[in-house]
């Protein structure tokens, strides 16, 4: 019996939220490490004490709270660019296109402009350190802007491999073929929560994890009713 998806699934995993949280995540990582990279690539001569120690300021002193906020509210604006009505992105295309106007990089620009110009003002760190970063800046923001389109490749590429594990599990459930299912199965849990929460796919995922669990508890029986395959998509 083939599977049949219905593409309008219930959704049970507050899906905008799920990817606010990821995207803050990830994306505030990159930040991180962008201006880790950035201060010894303009401050050579600081040995790595003394680099957590201005890149503990800078975060300290107001750019750790301005991030999340700059990564929403550039989020919001593509949203609003791209017409997405629903809150929720569909693929990840639409956060490219949503990043690239949403203005992320310029908010960080702004922030990191007067977080130094409050660590200057409180002295925390030597000026011409100061004076170096806010010179360099671009360089970071550079490297920044880069990472996310790097990051974004890659996360696509990732959710296409998890859409291809989806697409075999069923094949080898219309085949019959336990061992496959069993297989992909491990790899579909394995990377439910790494990929990047596109409803529709994450839906799908689930489900099959829930036919597949049937399945098994069932001595490999693979006689599913409609009734147990509506209740497979109503337990997502």
């Amino acid at each position: 019996m083939d599977i049949k998806f219905d593409e309008d699934l219930n959704n049970n995993l507050e899906i905008e939220k799920e990817q606010k949280n990821f995207l803050e995540t990830t994306i505030g990582k990159i930040i991180n490490t962008g201006l880790d990279a950035g201060i010894k690539f303009l401050l050579p001569d600081l040995i790595e004490d003394e680099v957590i120690e201005v890149k503990d300021a800078i975060f300290e002193d107001g750019i750790k709270e301005g991030i999340n906020t700059a990564i929403d509210n550039a989020l919001n604006i593509g949203k609003s660019f791209l017409g997405i009505i629903t809150g929720k992105f569909e693929n990840v295309n639409q956060i490219q296109k949503a990043i690239e106007n949403g203005g992320i990089i310029d908010s960080l620009s702004s922030i990191l402009d007067k977080t130094l110009d409050k660590i200057n003002s409180n002295g925390k760190i030597n000026e011409n350190i100061i004076n170096v970063i806010k010179k360099g800046k671009n360089i970071i923001l550079d490297n920044v802007s880069t990472n996310i389109e790097d990051m974004l490749e890659k996360e696509d590429t990732k959710l296409e491999k998890f859409k291809n594990n989806i697409n075999e599990w069923k094949e080898a459930f219309n085949n019959k073929d336990f061992e496959t299912m069993e297989d992909r199965i491990k790899i579909i849990k394995e990377n439910l929560e790494e990929v990047i929460p596109i409803e529709n796919i994450i839906n799908e995922a689930k489900i099959v994890e829930n036919i597949h669990e049937k399945i098994k508890n069932n001595n490999k029986d693979f006689n599913i009713s409609e009734l147990e395959l509506e209740a497979a998509k109503v337990l997502v």
